[in-house]
């Protein structure tokens, strides 16, 4: 195992990792530990170079520290990445391989699944370090996170329907949902049952045709979704997708989803905002899956009243977010991340 450290300015640490042996390459990125020991998932895919591994990681990990910080978690933030694809080039040796690199790191890094992993997984890289949580097992193991990611999103969801629509009422709302990997279903679960018409995108077929056949869900095309006439457009696979092409192009009235860092860059943020476009920020929004994996981390014995209070927590400060954004005339992004700068800087005080 080669694990090569990387001088990134923004960040407290980065290593990229080799093993020759089980075919790993990726990267571990440590963006801040300021609130805690940095916490966030490990996702695996087929990279096109290793340069947009790098990207990935070190936006995913900035990502996450605003992320537990909105939630008002004692947790910095961190990202994993491997590349490769989950459905080929996943084995025992490789995941081994990753949980040596998490345990060089002493703890201060925490890992747990994201795209392209689950909780069989982390039980495999649990083999080799002692810092990784979402387990489906033992006395604080807290599962799959991604029935309360989609949980989560689904409260910012309401909330952002109350503050532009005045009702959270979902019923006949028309919600474009981008990508049925986990969190993706999961929503579409909750939305269907609110009673809200889905329209779904997807680059596997099976995922297309197992939501038209449970939620009567109309179809479109993942490059082309955002243009569907929605209530709400939700995109919940990869990031970025809110950039100079697709703002023009969004034909919802909100975007709230459980995909991270939804905006290319801040200024796509204040794009909707000028377009009359109501933004659930990403890291607010989709918070509660980390919240129950930091139950597990910090080994709550309360853990499933702790999630419901905190979930209950990260919905009012969504919905703090949405009227001081309203009253100031400016982008719930700008919003949400002076609120994060202020904690950060509360409790460096």
């Amino acid at each position: 195992m080669q694990i090569t450290r990387l001088t990134i300015e923004s960040h407290e640490e980065v290593y990229r990792l080799e093993d020759a042996e089980s075919g790993l390459i990726g990267f571990i990125a440590i963006h801040s530990t300021q609130l805690g020991p940095a916490a966030g998932g490990l996702r695996m895919r087929p990279y096109g170079q290793e340069d947009e591994a790098l990207e990935d990681v070190l936006r995913l990990s900035r990502g996450m520290t605003l992320k537990n910080a909105a939630a008002g978690l004692p947790l910095g933030g961190g990202k994993a990445v491997i590349i490769g694809n989950p459905a080929t080039g996943k084995t025992p040796a490789l995941l081994r391989a990753v949980g040596r690199a998490v345990e060089s790191l002493n703890g201060r890094y925490w890992t747990a699944e994201d795209m392209g992993m689950t909780t069989a997984d982390m039980a495999v890289i649990a083999e080799e370090t002692r810092f990784v949580a979402g387990l489906a097992g033992g006395a604080h193991g807290s599962g799959d996170p991604s029935p309360v990611t989609a949980r989560g999103v689904f409260n910012a969801m309401r909330s952002a329907l109350r503050h532009r629509m005045g009702t959270d009422v979902l019923t006949g709302r028309v919600v474009a949902i981008q990508g049925l990997g986990n969190v993706g279903r999961n929503l579409g679960a909750l939305l269907h049952a609110a009673g809200a018409r889905l329209v779904v995108a997807d680059v596997d077929a099976g995922r297309v045709s197992a939501a038209v056949a449970a939620w009567g869900a109309e179809v479109a095309t993942v490059d082309r979704i955002q243009a569907v006439p929605a209530d709400v457009f939700a995109p919940c696979a990869i990031g970025g997708i809110v950039n100079h092409r697709t703002v023009p192009e969004i034909a919802a009235t909100i975007v709230a989803g459980g995909a991270n860092n939804q905006l290319a860059t801040p200024e796509d943020g204040v794009a909707l905002h000028r377009r009359g476009i109501l933004y659930a920020p990403d890291f607010v929004a989709n918070g509660g899956g980390i919240i129950n994996v930091a139950a597990e981390i910090l080994r709550r014995p309360d853990r499933e009243a702790w999630v419901a209070e905190r979930l209950a927590r990260l919905d009012a400060t969504m919905d703090a977010i949405l009227t001081r954004a309203a009253s100031e005339g400016v982008s719930p992004n700008q919003v949400a991340e002076r609120v994060v700068a202020d904690r950060m800087a509360a409790f460096a005080a």
